[in-house]
């Protein structure tokens, strides 16, 4: 019973073993041991888990719990740590631009080197000029982090 198993309905219409109300009933003394439920709830979600027939009667008896083990403290870390990950998470149209920068300049400077150790003499060297548009790419990739670390306060 995984979240796979919540999404498809086909599924849940499918006879539920008893290993699988066993594992539900587990499921559900962990969190009376949490205190996450009562002694009431806990009696009547066991009560309805050995009567469930199908995996539909099942999963609503657990949806609000978190896996076994996990204190409150760790749900709020990491729900703390995925708000900290999307914060940090470029825009879309910023990592297109960078993308095409990081090609272009490769490509200017692989052919650069290419050039320098074929012809005698000094070449030119004309990838530096792409240290500009990086530049700017830069300064607008920090004013929208910092924009959108602003809104978030």
């Amino acid at each position: 019973m995984g979240k796979e198993v919540a999404r498809r309905p086909e599924v849940e219409s499918m006879r539920a073993a008893d290993a699988d109300r066993h594992t539900v009933a587990e499921q559900l003394k962990s969190a009376l041991d949490e205190g996450r439920l009562s002694l009431a709830e806990y009696d009547e979600r066991v009560r309805d888990a050995y009567a469930a027939r199908t995996y539909a009667d099942l999963m609503p008896l657990v949806a609000d719990l978190p896996k076994p083990g996990l204190s409150a403290a760790e749900v709020k870390a990491r729900r703390a740590a995925e708000v900290r990950r999307e914060a940090r998470r470029l825009p879309t149209a910023l990592i297109v631009l960078w993308t095409v920068w990081g090609a272009v300049a490769a490509v200017n400077v692989v052919i650069w080197i290419i050039v320098a150790a074929t012809v005698a003499g000094e070449v030119y060297p004309w990838p530096v000029w792409l240290l500009v548009p990086g530049a700017a790419l830069v300064a607008s990739t920090a004013g929208v982090q910092t924009i959108r670390r602003r809104r978030r306060r």
